[in-house]
């Protein structure tokens, strides 16, 4: 294997990485909208946080190591359409995911607030936060980013 080749496989092996991280992270959204008390609301927390350091690994290594293969490789460049396309969709998605993530801190931050209160059954206030439509449609918007970075990938529309 080349040197090429190398970077080629853990610029996948990030993409892999981005793309389970994104749906262990919908596996969580789905299950925080049902989640009513501290309790169960931290919980989630705790498992959104791998997936949450899964994600931002996925986006650095990928976009890092997806440059570096544009200039790398003598057929592809930096400037062509079809690597400008895939840094923009990178970018929408990094930008939707970080909104999101502060979205989703919202409710762990008022369940650590009941729990220092001694409030530990359900809370209507909670289940809203839990419920945010604006952290759902980050989610949606990134995703779908994602989704037509991997066509842009394997397609290379005008290459």
């Amino acid at each position: 294997m080349t040197f090429e080749d190398w970077i080629f496989a853990i610029h996948l092996l990030f993409a892999a990485t981005l793309v389970g991280s994104l749906v262990m992270s919908w596996i969580v959204v789905v299950s925080m909208r049902t989640a009513d008390t501290p309790d169960a609301t931290l919980n989630l927390h705790r498992v959104g946080l791998v997936a949450t350091g899964a994600t931002i690994i996925g986006l650095a290594g990928a976009i890092t190591l997806g440059i570096w293969l544009a200039i790398l490789r003598v057929d592809f460049h930096p400037w062509d359409g079809w690597v400008i396309g895939a840094i923009v969709l990178w970018s929408i998605a990094t930008v939707a995911l970080l909104r999101s993530f502060v979205e989703y801190a919202k409710p762990i931050d008022k369940a650590k607030a009941l729990v220092a209160s001694g409030q530990t059954g359900s809370s209507m206030e909670l289940t809203a936060l839990n419920r945010t439509a604006t952290g759902l449609l980050l989610r949606v918007v990134a995703s779908a980013a994602i989704v037509l970075i991997v066509v842009d990938m394997i397609w290379k529309p005008g290459a």
